[in-house]
């Protein structure tokens, strides 16, 4: 039986008492367990930031995107055996393995990269601007390093990833962080940490992990500290209601649920280059993870005389999903994380069946499966859902199914479809895709302020646009309402989460020395 550990003030530390089971979600065989009980978590939270903070200051970008690039080369160094724990620990087939570890090594070493152009200063500088009808008096908008820690929460479905694009930002910016990711499978994190930890590249006290419950440790965070969180909107609002939120103002970032959406424009023809662009790419982000990523469509629009072909092809691409044990090579889709996830799983699909929503393929039942023990595993068939009334079911834009299903949805008009979009209240990411400009335009422009991240596939980028789902370093990921109201990465400018902004005013001599500013 694996214990995991905990990564605590320099130390590998096992906690005490009864411990939360981890389960293999294809066998339902435990393989290890985590406890926090008895650990000194509050102890963490004062060393990371006497002793990381200290630690990390004393570096400049580059000093920092060097740490950051040694992070990436240990991640990728363990490749291997990270993909092996996540297809045992997650149910990931290989490639959604590849996927979470890939990304964390990737953008760890983007933010690498991004250390090294930021060169060896330690704060960032705006324009300088004349305050007065002085020409020497002048104010000087400067971001430097808070002095607190950061603890960032993560969510079950990206061990490795989740943790790394907290991290990356976390630490080039100057701030230690205490990471904790979902107990359910932390093995995953704690295999990672310890290849990070074993390249004796992290400055003392700049990274710390918690597997298991973090008890008290959000209300013990003060005024210079800050909170990242990617979860449930449920949690998350708690969260924003934590005393030390209220009373001492720690920042906070919330990426929650997100309906986000995929949506065809009109004048697309059956078969043509960007509809085979949107039907492969809903059927990807419909079963990538089993359909467990907070990026993953869950609602279709399409034109409503279109709709009867748009569901064939996505039903016959959906049969072609094979479902079983993540090991195999045929297997496309593994089982779910846990059997609490599968349980929400089917509640949910009822919910939007009672609402109005009818099933098309696949539903709450237990799927056909390649090398599993029959009756074992968390296994959920990839289903579609259509409903042709979306303007009456409401639970189809308010109501979350977390697994590999979507709902499609016809509409009429470019404005109709733009207000189904709008009652999602808030997304990560929404597709749009179709080759007409102005139709393009009305679309991308009606649901922008509704997405943090809006993607316009067109015919003349069809071949290289990335998927939907995927996350990029450079771009900013969160997104408004529902969605949590965050923002993460997107280059320089996720280091001003962990940074103050102040206005120095002074002499512009002065204030062009201070911060090597160059004149205009």
């Amino acid at each position: 039986m694996i214990k995991v550990e905990s990564y605590l003030k320099g130390a590998w530390v096992t906690g005490t008492g009864a411990a939360t089971a981890l389960v293999d979600p294809t066998t339902e065989e435990t393989i290890a367990e985590a406890s926090s009980r008895g650990l000194d978590l509050h102890g963490a939270l004062a060393w990371g930031r006497e002793v990381g903070g200290r630690n990390l200051r004393a570096l400049g970008f580059a000093q920092r995107g060097a740490v950051l690039k040694a992070l990436s080369k240990a991640v990728h160094g363990a490749r291997e055996a990270l993909i092996e724990c996540s297809i045992q620990s997650g149910g990931t087939t290989r490639s959604d393995a590849k996927f979470d570890v890939d990304g964390a090594s990737g953008t760890l070493a983007y933010y690498a990269g991004l250390g090294a152009k930021l060169g060896d200063a330690s704060f960032l500088v705006e324009p300088a601007e004349q305050l007065g009808q002085s020409a020497r008096f002048f104010g000087q908008h400067v971001w430097t390093t808070r002095p607190g820690v950061a603890l960032h929460v993560n969510a079950f479905n990206f061990p490795c990833w989740g943790l790394a694009e907290k991290l990356a930002v976390s630490l080039l910016a100057g701030v230690p962080a205490v990471s904790k990711p979902a107990t359910s499978t932390c093995l995953l994190t704690y295999r990672m940490v310890q290849a990070m930890v074993g390249a004796n590249a992290l400055p003392e006290g700049a990274l710390q992990l918690v597997c298991g419950s973090v008890g008290d440790l959000v209300e013990a965070l003060g005024p210079s500290d800050c909170l990242a969180f990617t979860g449930s909107a449920d949690t998350g609002a708690k969260l924003r209601a934590a005393r030390s939120v209220v009373e001492r103002s720690v920042r906070v970032n919330v990426e929650a649920d997100s309906l986000n959406s995929a949506v065809l424009a009109p004048g697309i023809a059956p078969g043509d280059e960007v509809w085979r662009a949107f039907v492969r790419d809903v059927v990807k982000e419909m079963t990538q993870k089993s359909g467990q990523k907070c990026t993953a469509t869950r609602r279709i629009f399409v034109p409503k005389e279109v709709a009867g072909e748009v569901e064939e092809a996505l039903k016959e691409e959906l049969s072609r999903i094979v479902v079983g044990h993540p090991g195999l090579d045929e297997v496309r889709m593994g089982p779910l994380a846990t059997a609490q996830q599968l349980a929400d799983f089917r509640s949910g699909l009822g919910k939007l069946v009672e609402s109005g929503c009818k099933i098309v393929l696949g539903g709450p039942g237990a799927p056909t499966t390649v090398g599993v023990e029959a009756g074992k595993g968390f296994f959920a068939a990839p289903t579609l859902l259509r409903c042709d009334a979306p303007e009456s079911a409401a639970p189809v834009h308010e109501h979350e199914v977390f697994g590999p299903s979507a709902t499609l949805m016809p509409y009429e008009t470019v404005e109709q479809a733009a207000a189904l979009v709008a009652r999602g209240q808030g997304g990560l990411v929404a597709s749009v895709y179709g080759d007409d400009r102005e139709l393009m335009k009305a679309l991308v422009l009606g649901i922008a302020p509704f997405h943090g991240r809006v993607l316009s596939i067109s015919g003349k980028i069809v071949d290289q646009a990335i998927s939907p789902g995927l996350v990029l370093p450079s771009c900013v990921h969160g997104g408004p309402g529902r969605a949590g109201g965050g923002e993460e990465l997107g280059g320089e400018r996720g280091l001003r989460f962990y940074m103050q902004r102040t206005a120095i005013q002074g002499d512009r001599a002065l204030l062009d020395k201070m911060f090597e500013t160059p004149k205009a």
